[in-house]
């Protein structure tokens, strides 16, 4: 679908700005049998909507903002994506388009800065144990996540902002898999000056995925030179470890090599990225918690009491 370019006659023309209709996502090129990947997909999200989360101390105050912002990353992203290719619906209105980039990375960045807060906790719970209830408050939780949903709602905003400066007069054909960011100002790159977007593309990355990887990395630096012998330190940081592994690695490493991976490889690598987390973020830190174990605990002696009890009953 190289071939779809803008139509003078169809565009939007405002003080010189020209905005197409539609534009086409071409998703993955030249792959056979590309559904059944589409609905291992849909299976991945199903999961990630069903999976649980605990909710109680003010450590999961930023657990339920996790939850929150995994949930609703999936659903702006995964339903259409399926909409988009299952049922070959590949045009997207420029609004629509706009729309779909916020969300979606809004959602991303939350994600990020979730993880970071979570660190952050573990950080102040194991080098600060004493003062860690004066810190890691409910109050202190809501300020830090409040903080964080507005200067990522700010990021994201401008860089839809600065999109809707730009002409596209030339090809209409994302090379994604949704409205990503980068495939979509480039293509405004004949008509329009695209450095601002371009700062932004390189300053987000840095903002929302290299920083705070950094930042996690040096708390568990601190972590594991404050306590390296005593396992219950190790026990309680391996699932958040496990979950910083799964979103910045797969992105990060993309990000990097960007230049050099091939669209179809790029697609794939982002598209599980953003649905992998979302499914093994509830399982793999829930069920690592004291309060889900006891729960379980609880729930199982329960129904096997009730079953021993059911036979005395019934004679």
């Amino acid at each position: 679908m190289s071939y779809l370019t803008s139509d003078p006659n169809q565009t939007e023309n405002t003080d010189t700005i020209i905005r197409p209709p539609y534009f086409f996502i071409s998703g993955f090129i030249d792959i056979p049998h590309m559904k059944y990947y589409y609905v291992f997909l849909c299976f991945v999200y199903i999961i990630s909507l069903v999976s649980p989360y605990s909710l109680h101390s003010p450590k999961y105050i930023a657990v339920f903002n996790l939850a929150f912002t995994d949930m609703c990353g999936s659903t702006a992203l995964v339903p259409k994506l399926l909409d988009t290719f299952l049922f070959s619906r590949q045009l997207i209105s420029y609004n629509q388009c706009l729309a779909s980039l916020f969300f979606i990375f809004l959602f991303l960045t939350m994600q990020s800065f979730n993880l970071t807060i979570l660190s952050s906790d573990r950080l102040v719970a194991i080098c600060c144990p004493l003062r860690y209830h004066m810190v890691v408050t409910h109050r202190s939780m809501f300020q830090l996540t409040g903080a964080a949903w507005m200067f990522a709602g700010f990021m994201v905003l401008l860089g839809v902002c600065l999109i809707t400066r730009l002409s596209f007069c030339r090809s209409l054909v994302i090379n994604s898999y949704f409205c990503d960011h980068g495939p979509l100002f480039r293509l405004a790159s004949p008509c329009s000056d695209v450095v601002p977007n371009t700062v932004i593309s390189y300053l987000g990355p840095c903002i929302v995925l290299y920083f705070p990887m950094v930042f996690i990395i040096s708390s568990y630096i601190c972590i594991t030179h404050a306590l390296f012998t005593i396992t219950l330190a190790v026990k309680t940081c391996t699932s958040h470890l496990i979950l910083v592994a799964i979103f910045y690695l797969p992105i990060n490493f993309t990000n990097f090599l960007h230049s050099i991976i091939p669209t179809n490889a790029r697609i794939i690598n982002l598209s599980l990225t953003s649905v992998l987390p979302p499914m093994l973020n509830p399982i793999i830190y829930v069920l690592k918690t004291e309060e889900f174990k006891e729960s379980a605990k609880k729930l199982l002696s329960k129904r096997v009491a009730q079953r021993a009890v059911a036979p005395v009953q019934s004679t």
